[in-house]
């Protein structure tokens, strides 16, 4: 992922430009935390309440194209991500991903209604962010409204070996964002629009 701040750019060296991702769902949160940390990861961001908008222009091209355009509000600052069309690999899901924080979300939010976007989803989650002593990685615990999922992000080689790991093989892996696994659980459940607490 490309991180900007302020005019500098930076590259943050754990994948480049592209994110390559994947998510397991896991049944206890606080038996999926003893499990990562007796593997030996250890918290580099402790839990915290994230919240996520996502904008579309209202024709929904961005989604239709499988671009994303979202806002993200977590610990008073904020932080704009634009991500590309996926490209599936054979197991795990790689984008573009282009960042940038503010410390106002909410000007953000008018800045991309001024443009012509209009809000099209809403999640939260709670997310508490692990990595190992020189590995490549990261192991994110997320506590949702629909359960409970690790993300393991970084090479698609260090992807599988941490699953491996972890105790998890390839058929766990889940590749679908959070609004498709939300539009599945609506499906199935009924809910609100949004995926709230």
């Amino acid at each position: 992922m490309i991180v900007l701040t302020g005019a500098e750019p930076s590259v943050n060296r754990m994948t480049g430009p592209f994110e390559t991702e994947i998510k397991i769902v896991i049944k206890d949160a606080e038996a999926a935390r003893l499990l990562i940390e007796s593997r030996g990861y250890r918290v580099i961001a402790p839990r915290t309440l994230q919240s996520d908008q996502v904008y579309d222009s209202p024709d929904r091209s961005l989604r239709d194209s499988g671009r994303l355009l979202r806002l993200r509000s977590e610990n008073g600052g904020a932080i704009l991500t634009y991500k590309g069309p996926a490209v599936q690999g054979i197991v795990h899901k790689s984008r573009e991903e282009l960042e940038t924080s503010a410390s106002d979300a909410a000007m953000l939010d008018l800045i991309l209604q001024r443009l012509g976007f209009v809000r099209s989803f809403r999640y939260e989650k709670y997310r508490t962010t692990y990595r190992a002593a020189d590995e490549p990685g990261i192991v994110v615990l997320d506590e949702t409204p629909i359960g409970v999922f690790l993300e393991l992000e970084g090479p698609g080689y260090w992807i599988d070996r941490a699953a491996e790991t972890l105790g998890f093989g390839t058929k766990d892996y889940v590749t679908a964002s959070y609004a498709a696994l939300y539009l599945d659980f609506l499906k199935q459940h009924g809910g609100p629009p949004d995926m709230v607490f």
